[in-house]
């Protein structure tokens, strides 16, 4: 199918209630067909609604704008490196450091990536200028309260509190962070940690993601995905929001989540 002639160049999506039993499309599957001119100018009346029994969030671009500090002092380790900025800034987003200086400087030896990722976690756990919450993120999370959710993260401990202290959000009881996974995303072995520590198959868990590497990781994982923001737009996730103030938050019957997307 395609738009009309002389249309803004878009894409279509489907508008339908799904759970977990039935993966989503954007492209097919029950309900209808909805023309979206762009990402970004989605119909009023286009409503997705997914049910979930676990909901896991990623930080940075999902409920924390870090944008800046990302840029700041990923552009410094470029320079230091000899990298172009805007083609490092391509990789980053959604990865462990040493993943990303992994595929960046695939000759440098991996405990080198490894040290150089731990002076930079430092360096951005420092850096929380500029660092804010996602619009709708605050309220998205208190409709969170007493449901299940946890935070799954490229950031550790250190990082991911700084930069939700200085958002202003709480974090969510249970969290996978750096230190809880043996690989980065896009290995799906976070949001596989963090629906086993929901006590959640993962057929049942919708992810928020921001980035490709995320993405990729939580539909490795089983998972369907929402997609946050521009990034997401580019990766083809099963429903797309510019920011949380798009979703709802349901507690729905048996102990289920439903989400309003749109």
């Amino acid at each position: 199918m395609s738009a009309a002639a002389g249309a803004t160049p878009g894409t279509f999506c489907t508008v339908v209630e799904q759970s977990g039993s039935r993966p989503f499309s954007l492209t097919g599957g029950r309900g209808r067909l909805v023309y979206l001119p762009t990402p970004w100018s989605l119909p009023m009346t286009a409503t997705t609604v997914l049910t979930a029994r676990a909901l896991l969030l990623d930080m940075d671009g999902t409920l924390v704008n870090s944008d800046a500090s990302v840029e700041r002092v990923w552009r410094r380790w470029a320079d230091r490196n000899g990298l172009d900025g805007d083609e490092v800034m391509k990789v980053v987003h959604g990865r462990q450091g040493y993943a990303s200086m992994a595929l960046l400087l695939p000759d440098r030896p991996m405990e080198q990536n490894h040290a150089d990722n731990a002076r930079m976690l430092a360096e951005e756990t420092a850096d929380t200028d500029g660092v804010v919450p996602i619009p709708g993120a605050p309220e998205f999370l208190a409709a969170l309260r007493g449901l299940p959710h946890a935070l799954v993260t490229s950031a550790d401990v250190a990082l991911s509190t700084a930069r939700m202290g200085a958002a202003g959000l709480a974090l969510p009881d249970v969290r996978v962070t750096a230190e809880s996974v043996g690989a980065s995303k896009p290995d799906p072995e976070g949001f596989l940690k963090g629906a086993a520590e929901l006590g959640t198959a993962p057929a049942d868990c919708v992810a928020f993601e921001d980035s490709g590497a995320g993405i990729t990781a939580a539909r490795a994982a089983g998972m369907r995905v929402v997609g946050v923001g521009p990034r997401a737009a580019l990766h083809g996730p099963d429903a797309l929001v510019r920011d949380l103030t798009e979703v709802r938050v349901e507690a729905a019957a048996g102990g289920t989540v439903r989400l309003h997307i749109g």
